[in-house]
């Protein structure tokens, strides 16, 4: 019984992040799904995308947080259209909730949606939104051996963001292990290796 009322909740979620993948291509609009662990860095990456391409994409944002709006307001700050989600508990966004905070952009001004899911490195891999694209972010105080404990989430990916490399001489991080772990997964995966902070 349980199996069958997981499976009518995925079909039932993949169903509307059908229609909003149609509604995104109505608009032109190409949306990315932005997943990791708390910490790993996905506001700050967001930041520092806004910086080099407000003046040549328009950018519009959707931020998912259990609870607050500290990220949604630093995005505001930016005069960057964002909605904030508070799941008030779940540990991902699902595709309903990206529906309802679609409703309240201006998608017809939008060029890019990005989209920061919830921080958790389990969940969010299994629920589809609707988006382009998975982009998947790992800090390298994290360690290089997630890939092995959360491989669905490597797997999903299409892009993966290596983050906090600045911090590489301080830290035990493998990045040719990680490398080689992630292929083993994914291998049309690309990584790109980078710091939010130093840029």
């Amino acid at each position: 019984m349980k199996v069958k009322v997981l499976q009518n909740i995925m079909d039932a979620n993949n169903q509307i992040a059908s229609r909003n993948r149609e509604a995104l291509d109505k608009a032109g609009v190409l949306g990315i799904n932005i997943m990791s662990s708390p910490g790993a860095g996905k506001t700050s990456l967001i930041l520092q995308t806004i910086a080099r391409l407000k003046d040549k994409v328009r950018i519009a944002v959707i931020e998912g947080d259990i609870a607050s709006t500290i990220d949604a307001d630093k995005i505001s700050k930016v005069e960057i259209p964002v909605v904030q989600i508070n799941t008030g508990g779940a540990c991902h966004l699902d595709a309903n909730m990206i529906s309802n905070a679609m409703e309240s952009l201006p998608l017809k001004k939008i060029d890019l949606l990005l989209i920061e899911n919830v921080g958790n490195l389990v969940c969010p891999a299994e629920f589809k939104l609707g988006s382009h694209k998975q982009m998947m972010l790992l800090s390298t105080p994290e360690g290089d051996d997630k890939p092995y404990k959360y491989p669905l989430m490597f797997t999903e990916a299409e892009v993966i963001i290596l983050n906090k490399i600045d911090l590489l001489p301080h830290l035990d991080f493998n990045a040719k292990a990680f490398e080689k772990a992630v292929k083993g997964l994914n291998h049309n995966v690309k990584i790109f290796p980078v710091s939010c902070k130093t840029g």
